[in-house]
């Protein structure tokens, strides 16, 4: 019990030092598509130590959900990081890893990270938080859809569970419901982690802000408690996009030449779908928010169509 409790604390430090830096290199690959030299990789950590150095500047008609709420959402993406595997099949949390908490912890920190941009009472603060709810509406059960597909195709919801069902299927898991899965919850991670074509994180256009305008008025330690809770949010989206999918190379045993090696695995393919998500962003436009919605119901379709299949083909 304590190896294994050694194992999921290994996991957990893992998403968070490892973090910040997908960040970077995110940025990075983005400058170099745009013809830019960008950002340093490692500058998300150097951002993170200058918030910390600065005091945090608090309204005075903001209440006690304000403070609360980069703590809460710091807290919801770690207990997250302890049920989702990472680099082994077992997590800190597997006896309780089930796919339909770690909805509900994301939403729970969608909900106080909404309620606290009303809070600060700013028209931009209220505006962000105004469009994250209407795209949650979608984007919710378009995430949900994906992963119920794998939970059927396993007989579990538990997340240790599916990832080791895949694994024992081979390559014959790679069925039409598998791929389209796969594509569906992809179209997904570009809205939760607030990426163009839905998003775009680097704006300073108030008017076009939609997470970045939840944060508008936060400041100091409490903008670097919500940086390093958004940079967790997004690692495990995309972890759960390569170890539900395609979880070869994660360890089913905890050697420690298995831990590492199934390290390295985990960050080549998190590093492979951060670049792809990068492109994507060069690649495209940002949408009108009228248009958004269809492309998350695009994608809920695809879902839609990959658990029907799923039944139709017995694949």
């Amino acid at each position: 019990m304590l190896r294994e409790a050694a194992v999921g604390a290994y996991q957990m430090l893992l998403i968070v030092l490892f973090a910040p830096l997908l960040t970077g290199i995110i940025k990075k690959t983005k400058a170099f598509f745009q013809t830019r030299k960008g950002p340093r990789v490692f500058q998300p950590y150097y951002d993170l130590y200058k918030y910390m150095q600065k005091e945090s500047v608090v309204s005075e008609h903001a209440s006690w959900i304000f403070r609360v709420t980069p703590h809460i959402y710091l807290a919801s993406m770690l207990t997250a990081a302890a049920i989702v595997p990472v680099v082994a099949t077992k997590s800190f949390l597997d006896f309780t890893g089930d796919l339909i908490l770690i909805i509900y912890l994301f939403a729970l920190a969608r909900f106080f990270l909404a309620l606290a941009g009303l809070d600060a009472g700013s028209a931009f603060g209220g505006m962000g938080s105004s469009r994250e709810m209407a795209v949650a509406a979608i984007s919710e059960p378009a995430f949900m859809l994906p992963l119920f597909t794998m939970a059927v195709a396993a007989g579990t919801t538990n997340l240790t569970g599916i990832v080791e069902s895949v694994i024992n299927g081979g390559e014959g898991v790679l069925t039409l419901a598998h791929l389209m899965s796969f594509v569906a919850l992809f179209i997904v991670a570009v809205a939760e982690t607030g990426r163009i074509p839905v998003d775009n994180p680097d704006t300073h256009l108030e008017l076009t802000m939609i997470h970045e305008g939840m944060m508008l008025e936060y400041s100091g330690k409490n903008l670097a408690l919500l940086s390093v809770a958004v940079s967790i949010k997004q690692l495990l989206i995309f972890t759960l996009l390569v170890n539900i999918f395609f979880p070869w190379g994660i360890a089913s045993a905890f050697g420690i030449g298995a831990l590492i090696f199934g390290s390295l695995v985990f960050i080549l393919k998190v590093t492979v779908i951060g670049i792809i998500m990068a492109i994507v962003e060069t690649s495209f436009a940002k949408t009108r928010l009228f248009k958004v919605p269809d492309l998350l119901l695009g994608s809920f379709f695809i879902g839609l169509i990959g658990l029907v299949s799923k039944f139709v083909f017995r694949g």
